[in-house]
């Protein structure tokens, strides 16, 4: 299994990222996805869940801001990110099972 993120960079607040993972070594379209991120001040937090089925679900401050998205075709998952904060600044992980992690990529939201 591995998953590779990419799409981090530095934003202003209130702009917008979109994170991808490509997943690779396993059938993508049979597992729930998520995103964490680890942050400075709070440590390591979930952010945005799918299903194989496509149902989502989201925590926190994500709501409403965040869209958590796949595209099996492709093997692959998304954050779409709005409304930046600066306390969005974290290392993003797309993780299947909580068992296999990608490498994260940064984002940093600043001015």
């Amino acid at each position: 299994v591995q998953l590779q993120a990419s799409g981090g960079g530095l934003v202003q607040p209130g702009g917008s990222l979109r994170l991808s993972c490509v997943a690779s070594g396993y059938a993508f379209k049979n597992f729930a996805m998520s995103w964490l991120r680890q942050t400075q001040g709070k440590g390591l937090e979930r952010v945005a869940d799918i299903m194989n089925d496509d149902k989502t679900a989201y925590v926190g401050s994500a709501k409403g801001r965040f869209t958590i998205s796949r595209d099996d075709a492709k093997s692959t998952l998304y954050l779409e990110m709005n409304s930046l904060k600066s306390e969005d600044t974290a290392v993003y992980f797309c993780v299947r099972d909580m068992n296999y992690w990608g490498k994260g990529t940064l984002v940093t939201v600043s001015s």
